[in-house]
């Protein structure tokens, strides 16, 4: 059984439309895949519409954070969409997003840089506008080479010349909410160091004390050292380990299924949650 947890669609930062990720995941030969889109869960009704016979859908989200100026991502998995008050941050941080992204043009405009915001907000099309975005239009400009290389202190890494930070959700509160939504909270990427700073173990501990129920150990950004220390970080403090891809389409160049969850854990997430249920494939509407 091969199950892939975070994994980004065009309602965020991916290039694969709900529509095409849940095909390509099931091309890939996965029998699970995660919607993980960045603070919004806007793709769910299509994923599931287009959703092929014999592929699961576990839908979530992935939630912007920030403790002690560290940025960091929080994966929530079948919580209830619709509960007031975590539907309530997700707007706040998704709302932050559109002056965030004029602030970082304005910014490349001052180094140099002819980015646009017509060209970024055509990059996004209907997605929740990021990071990623600004960066492929760097990437359309000759400015860098590829996605990856705008994240850097010379452009858009957290602190770079052109970075400006956004409303993010204090990682406690995010554990909170996700509870209060009947949902799964699991720690993305957390040894993820090329990208910036990263949280302390001791932070860590004190999240899975206020019920964080897991850590992403195997990803494209963890070396087997970090994955190795991060699975004795979670055994000591009894988190779940997950792997995912971290799909974004063609914007990144890793592929789907690259690092899976085991079928046990996977398991475990799905008893945890309360607020939804993982959606099995009926076939999808080969029209979408």
């Amino acid at each position: 059984m091969r199950i892939d947890l975070h994994c980004h669609s065009t309602a965020s930062d991916g290039t694969d439309t709900p529509a095409e990720l849940v095909r390509n995941a099931a091309a890939a030969g996965l029998d699970v895949v995660a919607l993980t889109d960045h603070d919004t869960t806007r793709g769910y009704a299509e994923a599931i519409a287009a959703l092929p016979d014999g592929l699961t859908l576990v839908t979530g989200a992935e939630l912007s954070c920030r403790i002690d100026g560290v940025s960091m991502h929080m994966l929530a998995y079948l919580f209830d969409p619709e509960e007031p008050a975590l539907l309530a941050e997700r707007e706040l941080v998704r709302d932050d997003r559109v002056p965030r992204a004029q602030g970082m043009i304005a910014r490349l405009n001052e180094l140099g840089v002819p980015v646009t915001w017509e060209q970024v907000a055509r990059i996004a099309g209907d997605g929740s506008v990021g990071r990623p975005h600004v960066a492929s239009a760097l990437v359309e400009l000759g400015v860098v080479p590829s996605v990856d290389d705008a994240f850097t202190g010379d452009w858009l890494a957290d602190g770079g010349r052109a970075h400006v930070e956004k409303h993010e959700t204090d990682p406690f509160e995010a554990i909170r909410l996700i509870k209060g939504a009947g949902g799964v909270a699991v720690f993305a990427h957390p040894g993820a160091s090329k990208r910036g700073r990263t949280v302390p173990e001791s932070a860590i501990a004190e999240m899975a004390a206020a019920g964080l129920d897991g850590i992403e150990v195997d990803h494209m950004d963890h070396d087997p050292a970090t994955r190795a220390r991060l699975r004795g970080l979670a055994k000591e403090l009894g988190l779940l380990t997950t792997g995912s891809s971290d799909y974004h389409g063609s914007r990144k160049t890793c592929v789907l299924g690259e690092y899976t969850t085991d079928p046990e854990v996977y398991g475990e997430i799905t008893r945890r949650a309360t607020g939804a249920f993982p959606v099995p494939g009926t076939g999808g509407n080969p029209a979408r």
